[in-house]
């Protein structure tokens, strides 16, 4: 049995980000955050697609959006938790299982997401923090994630 992990800490620019797993629904992509995050793998990382009223994406090592760790694709592990402000959900591909290192965390009600992407956590502290993450697709000067690690 691995590791239960509760808790992810980001650090951004601006501050810290405290984000709430939920192996309870998805324990596989929980695993799979927390461990990338405590090899070090998210540190540095930039939020590639920030879309202000709907997420902020990052978890990309190129910042392109258009890779991932070099860990196999996850199973999907859609659940019935909904996507609203704070919520922290996988980005994948057309194919429902292709979900690997890159996430996103919800500004606002997304509920047109809900069943279709993993739900994985959500943030209890420091949301200010994502709000502040500079705007675009990709921004001119993206944030970045300073370290992650879970606990």
């Amino acid at each position: 049995m691995a590791d239960t992990f509760n808790t992810l800490t980001m650090t951004l620019a601006d501050g810290d980000v405290t984000i709430k797993l939920r192996p309870d629904l998805a324990p596989n992509h929980v695993e799979r955050i927390a461990t990338l995050a405590n090899q070090g793998f998210y540190d540095g990382v930039v939020f590639h697609r920030v879309i202000p009223g709907f997420m902020a994406q990052g978890g990309d090592p190129t910042g392109t959006g258009m890779h991932g760790s070099d860990l196999p694709d996850l199973k999907q592990e859609f659940n019935r938790e909904p996507h609203i402000r704070g919520v922290c959900s996988m980005a994948r591909t057309n194919n429902p299982d292709s979900a690997n290192s890159q996430f996103f965390i919800c500004f606002d009600d997304a509920r047109f997401l809900d069943n279709q992407y993993t739900v994985w956590g959500v943030v209890t502290s420091g949301m200010e923090h994502i709000d502040a993450l500079p705007k675009g697709e990709p921004p001119r000067e993206p944030g970045k994630i300073v370290t992650m690690r879970a606990e």
